[in-house]
């Protein structure tokens, strides 16, 4: 587990924008699940965070100053350059999109309309197959990317089981229209789990979106029908073991029940995203899309909002508000 002690702070000098530059003042900033992942030294779909040097992260902010001919001051962006207040920079280097102005709030596209949102859609319609009448179960359904895979399911005419820690977070899975939430902490592991997915789905599970791995992931296959499409987003029981990871011990059920457990990364699936926008903007306003935000202020609140996402301290996006 991370402690604060990991994290420094520094301040710089932000200079003027050269030839190609532009200067960003960055309003909001994301903290998610799979930068611990970059905190080992070991090759991976994105390189290590290298000590010493500034993380890496998505954030939102306005053009502060430009000297580069398609941005002005004003713009909103995103960009890859959160844990930071401010920065300069060529837009390529730092994957700065601009973004749509579709009446969302700015902290949306780090959430329910950003990389967490569009994880949930790629994941659910392209990775999984999703089809309408699917019985469909997602752990970690109060974060930012289960609570959105929850309600394109719904939207999607399918039956949807919900796995979250504590009454609050299974609650709020329970107002996005979850048919059937587990809390999976009186749950209390794989028996539980698969005791409780049995009595929410007699005939079993169609689709599993896998945010969690262990118990969760072991209890999916147990209770999987056959054919049945597993996306395999994150596995955050496993972030932060020190000791041997085991996996399932029933993973021989899926060569009898021919289950597809496909792994995948949102960058991806990138070409997804015109289809996906033009979704969020129709189910964001006909309130077929809701979405929480847990926020913490100022930057030095960063390193706090990160550990949180291991402890379930967030319900929803887990932000930091910079300005």
């Amino acid at each position: 587990m991370p402690k604060p002690a990991n994290f420094g702070k520094k301040t710089v000098e932000i200079v003027a924008p050269k030839d190609g530059e532009i200067q960003v003042k960055n309003e909001w900033m994301s903290v998610d699940p799979y930068m611990r992942g970059r905190m080992y030294d070991r090759e991976s779909y994105v390189p290590p965070f290298q000590i010493g040097e500034t993380m890496q992260g998505g954030a939102v902010g306005r053009v502060a100053a430009s000297a580069h001919p398609d941005y002005k001051e004003g713009d909103l962006v995103s960009s890859m350059m959160g844990w930071r207040t401010a920065w300069v920079g060529k837009p390529e280097a730092a994957m700065v999109q601009k973004l749509p102005d579709v009446g969302l709030p700015e902290s949306a596209f780090l959430g329910v309309a950003g990389m967490p949102g569009l994880t949930a859609y790629a994941g659910l319609l392209r990775v999984a197959e999703l089809k309408e009448g699917d019985v469909v179960f997602v752990s970690g359904a109060a974060g930012a990317v289960g609570s959105t895979v929850v309600q394109i399911a719904k939207n999607k005419g399918c039956t949807v089981i919900g796995s979250a820690g504590g009454p609050d977070k299974c609650a709020f899975v329970k107002s996005l229209g979850a048919d059937h939430v587990i809390d999976y902490k009186k749950a209390g592991g794989f028996a539980g789990l698969v005791k409780a997915l049995k009595e929410a789905s007699p005939k079993g599970i169609d689709v599993y979106f896998d945010n969690v791995g262990g118990d969760h992931l072991t209890a999916a296959i147990e209770v999987a029908r056959p054919m049945a499409r597993m996306a395999l987003c994150g596995m955050i029981a496993q972030y932060n073991e020190t000791g041997t990871p085991v996996g399932p011990h029933n993973i021989i059920m899926a060569v009898g029940k021919q289950l597809k457990l496909q792994g995948f990364i949102v960058s991806t699936h990138a070409d997804m995203q015109p289809a996906f926008f033009a979704d969020m903007a129709k189910w964001i306003p006909a309130g077929k899309m809701k979405f929480e935000q847990t926020v913490m202020e100022g930057i030095d609140k960063a390193p706090e909002a990160f550990m949180g996402l291991f402890t379930g301290a967030n319900t929803g996006k887990m932000l930091v508000k910079l300005t």
